[in-house]
């Protein structure tokens, strides 16, 4: 007899005949987690592949931003200034904002090398253990 959604009504089976069908049951369930896998990774790499790219975009429009922001300052310095003091001031002022950003930067990475790294500590571990005994 079957059910409405023709699934088999397993009352009336043994339970010899049960326990047989438990390996195929297992094997079904398996394939079909693994293909549930296959189909999130498909989506979700999909979903960060066009998200890198937008980001990809994006930077590139900030990349052209820039030089049009260098040049709107030059331009509008040089209703006070000569356009050569103007662009001058503007470059220096761009390359002091440049060596702040990378004297931070720098600082960071001293932090980051002062950091103990957790593969150093276990076997710092080991070889604390194995002195003592």
């Amino acid at each position: 007899m079957t059910t409405p959604r023709g699934f088999r009504d397993r009352a009336d089976d043994s339970l010899f005949t049960l326990i047989g069908e438990v390996p195929e049951l297992v094997r079904n369930l398996v394939t079909a987690e693994i293909d549930a896998a296959k189909a999130w990774l498909a989506r979700t790499s999909k979903d960060a592949g066009m998200g890198g790219l937008w980001f990809f975009v994006a930077l590139f429009v900030l990349f052209w931003t820039v030089p049009v922001f260098g040049t709107f300052l030059i331009a509008g310095l040089s209703s006070w200034w000569p356009v050569w003091l103007s662009a001058l001031v503007v470059m220096f002022v761009m390359l002091l904002i440049t060596a702040v950003f990378a004297l931070l930067g720098l600082l960071r990475f001293r932090k980051l090398k002062a950091r103990q790294n957790p593969v150093q500590s276990i076997a710092q571990d080991v070889k604390e253990v194995r002195d003592e005994l």
